[in-house]
């Protein structure tokens, strides 16, 4: 039986979800290790939702070592159709200022020491990536921001910088030239996994600063950015829940909810056993493991 509907990952600034009720917690073991945090599973506007701290509690995780593949597929297991994502960006363009909100629709990897697929061990899929992000998730998200009164640009690129550094001030301008809004450390992989998971999937991107391509930007205090992600992380849990009681029920018509059909290039028969078990909560929908 599905023990949630929705999935939100929070990241830098929102640790925890205020407003969820008959909550419980839940430690989820995965084949693919355990997640960043235990999950807490309760009602928001009615649905039934599960949050994930993304970097765990005291943000006890760099962005390369978060477990994504875990943090997906624990979603999944527990039901989960949609994911709503948080997270902390840097502005590329003047025109995203600290506290707006962006809904990026693309991606550039930047990445380099992470795991972004749950294929591999004797199975070969690919899945469309062309477009990354659940179009329906974004439009909900982008109506629940002007439903709340904040800025919230639907669109967008973020490019997925590996880190823990920030950018050069040359890699910087060098993202502006590509034309790209925002930058951050975390999204893109669970954007590829959420899609071979069959989940849909869309992040609000808090703009906390500038980055260093910006005339001034070195003038800017640890304590001012903190300030800035906390007034995002309070605007941010509003949105959340607007969103929440928007979401869609019933069955999705969106690509996101058949993007495993034609997926699997492996002959079933070829697909050692013990890989066939660990992606079945995938692959068993459509006979292929």
């Amino acid at each position: 039986m599905s023990k949630a509907e929705i999935g939100i990952i929070g990241g830098s600034g929102l640790y925890n979800m205020p407003g969820l009720t008959n909550i419980h917690e839940e430690r989820v073991s995965t084949p693919f290790g355990d997640p960043s945090e235990t999950i807490v599973l309760g009602e928001l506007e009615g649905r039934n939702v599960a949050f994930l701290a993304r970097h765990g509690r005291g943000h006890r995780l760099l962005p390369t070592e978060i477990p994504f593949r875990a943090n997906i597929y624990a979603l999944k297991s527990l039901g989960v159709q949609r994911i709503l994502s948080i997270s902390a960006v840097g502005s590329l363009k003047e025109e995203h200022k600290p506290t707006d909100f962006v809904i990026p629709d693309q991606f550039i990897d930047r990445t380099f020491a992470r795991n972004a697929t749950f294929f591999g061990d004797g199975i070969v899929g690919h899945v469309a990536f062309g477009d990354p992000i659940c179009k329906d998730v974004a439009k909900v998200f982008e109506q629940a921001c002007k439903e709340i009164g904040v800025v919230g640009k639907l669109g967008g690129t973020y490019v997925c910088m590996e880190g823990p550094q920030f950018s050069t001030r040359a890699e910087s301008n060098l993202y502006r030239s590509w034309g790209a809004d925002v930058i951050g450390m975390t999204n893109l992989q669970e954007a590829k996994l959420a899609r071979e998971t069959e989940l849909c999937y869309a992040t609000l991107a808090m703009v906390t600063d500038y980055d260093c391509w910006f005339e001034g930007h070195d003038d800017v205090t640890v304590e001012q950015v903190i300030a800035v992600a906390h007034q995002n992380a309070a605007s941010a849990q509003q949105v959340l829940k607007a969103a929440v009681a928007a979401m869609p029920k019933g069955e999705r018509t969106c690509a996101c909810a058949s993007a495993l059909k034609y997926a699997v290039m492996t002959d079933k028969a070829a697909i050692p056993t013990a890989t066939r078990q660990k992606l079945a909560l995938l692959l068993d929908k459509y006979n292929q493991a």
